[in-house]
């Protein structure tokens, strides 16, 4: 699967890494940038272009790397389409893809080790969507807003 990915100064080592995980386990990774590292540079020209990326192609996901991965997955969540979850231990990252259906995956690069994220990436990858109704209807209520800016209704009070 092609997977798209962008950072910042912070993640480049781990983008670099990552880069080649996917590669050598059938993937096709596309590096959005940087290409160098620049302790000034911003994340969001990188993570947004991998977020476009990522929206444009159905098929694909993205993996958006920063030193926390808060404002990464910040960035990448104002593409439309773009569902970007962060990911910080094995769950986070597997309900990412089975509840939320997430195209994109943002790790903390000064979080984890390589191994570490690099397991958080490999489970978000190899996790399918439930498609559980309930999980289903939250995302539709979800895309109808982004679509519409109409917010969902709120239930009857007593109702849940």
């Amino acid at each position: 699967m092609r997977v798209y990915l962008g950072s910042d100064h912070a993640g480049l080592e781990l983008k670099a890494h990552l880069i080649g995980w996917l590669f050598e386990n059938g993937h096709e990774p596309v590096d959005c940038g940087p290409a160098s590292y620049e302790p000034d540079d911003d994340y969001p020209p990188y993570v947004i272009a991998a977020a476009l990326r990522v929206a444009a192609d159905h098929d694909s996901f993205g993996v958006v790397i920063g030193g926390s991965g808060n404002g990464e997955q910040i960035a990448a969540n104002k593409v439309k389409g773009i569902r970007a979850a962060l990911a910080w231990n094995d769950d986070t990252a597997t309900l990412a893809r089975q509840h939320n259906n997430a195209n994109v995956v943002s790790i903390g690069a000064r979080q984890h080790t390589l191994g570490e994220a690099t397991a958080l990436v490999e489970l978000f990858l190899a996790t399918d969507f439930s498609g559980e109704e309930r999980h289903v209807r939250r995302l539709e209520l979800v895309a109808s807003y982004e679509e519409t800016g109409v917010a969902p209704s709120l239930p009857e009070p007593g109702i849940s």
